[in-house]
């Protein structure tokens, strides 16, 4: 089971934001947790419901340019 993105699209400024804290094996994410993302431009936090979808295995969604 893989966790949230580590990165996505901030809605504020459409810079990129981090996830604060990473899943590990000892506090993995699951559905209905909350991931905390804070966007590196413009510094605002988002906070982010984490769905099944978020943590099925496979390839990562495509990212903007």
């Amino acid at each position: 089971m893989s966790g949230p993105a580590s990165v996505i699209v901030c809605v504020e400024c459409g810079g990129e934001a981090y996830l604060v804290q990473e899943a590990d094996a000892e506090s993995p994410y699951t559905p209905g947790d909350v991931a905390v993302y804070r966007c590196g431009d413009c510094a605002e936090r988002w906070d982010v419901v984490v769905t099944d979808e978020d943590l099925e295995e496979g390839e990562p969604p495509p990212t903007e340019s």
